[in-house]
């Protein structure tokens, strides 16, 4: 998910999977779930996870459980789009939150800043830090504190359909100026749009501002960056590849949408991230999963750039079973367990050690996306991160329906950015 600010819609119903019938926030008791030194009690756990992924993370969850038999896993499955408030409104009304919630890398430092997380530093959550890779490391981190575990890293590429390119004529565009030149040829030739363009979820735009060598904000120097030129011509790329029927977009429902426009070979490219791996494959453009290409993000006329992505794992501030929330998150993010699902779901651990198992090593997506992982753009860790993505969204809408060109588009974010933050020039 990461996946980013990408999910489902906040009208989807939240799907808990209740593995004990027991209320929210943890054990009653008093005694930190921690009676005799046997872990008990109650945890209830918040899974942001996709509908590809959540019979996985459920699994695991039992696997806790079988460590820990005095011990009950209260397994929740909220999906994305409305984890944020939800996690929000509950801890803010302390009545409804959760033990461990998977948190979105940058989510984490929000949730701190409101004081909604417990630090984990010198708890048995944070175990073998120095496995961990570096760039997963800081989203976790907030004003000197660690207030979450890493779990999965990842970034954007550009799944493409093997078939449909090869009936084209056409390589892999390295830049979205080559992909919108092939896209005539890849229509005549196969009926397909070249691009599915997410236009409903700013994440996705970062590439295309990457590519002109921007970014949001400079937050070293506390510099608002999205309004420069860099910035311009990111807007002005989306609008040309819709303009010119190289890409479709929508205004919602794109994560949806797009997966289904790439499994039923209606688009040959989507940008997209591991997490969509197993629901691509699922299609049937790609019952022939060796079809199902990974390449870089494309380049804009500058550069090349994903954003860092991913998932961590944080505590709840007033769980009243935090010993055994510890242990749960100290599970969830261990080498066993990120083995697992690798194997599974492709996703990329965060763990050094995981890499040199055969198994991950040879894995076909990792041998792709650690790389990408590695050359990553790391987003702004700052409590106002999350906030930065809105003011993107609705300038992109504004931008791709024509009420608003790529110069208006880019100025109006970058005032937003300094009515958010006040200390920023």
């Amino acid at each position: 998910m990461r996946r980013g600010i990408r999910g489902a819609t906040a009208t989807a119903l939240v799907a808990g999977l209740a593995l004990a019938a027991t209320a929210c926030g943890g054990d009653d008791s008093g005694d930190g779930g921690n009676s005799g030194g046997e872990l008990s009690g109650t945890v209830t756990f918040w899974d942001t996870s996709n509908d590809a992924e959540k019979a996985t993370y459920r699994k695991l969850a039992e696997g806790f459980q079988k460590q820990h038999p005095k011990v009950r896993v209260k397994y929740v499955n909220v999906p994305f789009g409305d984890a944020n408030a939800k996690f929000k409104n509950a801890a803010g009304g302390n009545s409804g939150a959760p033990d461990v919630m998977r948190t979105e890398v940058a989510w984490v430092a929000d949730f701190a800043n409101l004081g909604y997380l417990a630090p984990l530093d010198g708890t048995p959550a944070l175990d073998t830090t120095d496995d961990y890779l570096p760039q997963a490391v800081g989203s976790t981190k907030f004003k000197g504190k660690t207030y979450a575990a890493p779990q999965v890293i990842d970034t954007l590429g550009l799944f493409y359909n093997k078939k449909l390119l090869k009936d084209a004529g056409v390589e892999v565009p390295k830049t979205f100026e080559e992909l919108s030149k092939a896209a005539k040829k890849i229509k005549a030739k196969t009926g397909a749009t070249a691009l599915y363009l997410r236009g409903d979820d700013p994440y996705w735009f970062l590439p295309y501002l990457y590519g002109e060598g921007g970014d949001m904000v400079n937050a070293r120097d506390k510099v608002v960056e999205i309004d420069d030129g860099a910035g311009v011509k990111a807007f002005k790329t989306i609008k040309d590849l819709v303009d010119s029927k190289a890409a479709v977009t929508d205004a919602t429902d794109g994560q949806e949408n797009q997966l289904k426009a790439l499994k039923d070979g209606d688009v040959a490219m989507a940008v997209d991230g591991p997490w969509d791996i197993e629901g691509a494959r699922a299609g049937k453009a790609f019952k022939d999963k060796k079809n199902l290409g990974v390449a870089p993000v494309p380049g804009g006329s500058s550069a090349q750039g994903s954003p860092q992505g991913g998932w961590n794992l944080s505590v709840y501030a007033g769980s009243k079973n935090l010993q055994a929330s510890y242990a749960f998150v100290k599970y969830m993010s261990s080498a066993k367990v990120q083995q697992e699902t690798n194997e599974k779901l492709s996703l990329l651990p965060t763990r050094k050690s995981v890499y040199d198992v055969p198994a991950v090593k040879n894995n076909e997506m990792v041998k792709f996306f650690k790389p990408a992982v590695d050359g990553a753009v790391q987003r702004p860790w700052i409590a106002e991160g999350n906030s930065l993505f809105e003011p993107v969204k609705v300038q992109m809408n504004k931008v791709l329906t024509g009420a608003a060109t790529p110069e208006q588009a880019a100025e109006a974010t970058g005032n937003a950015y300094r009515k958010l933050l006040k200390d920023y020039k």
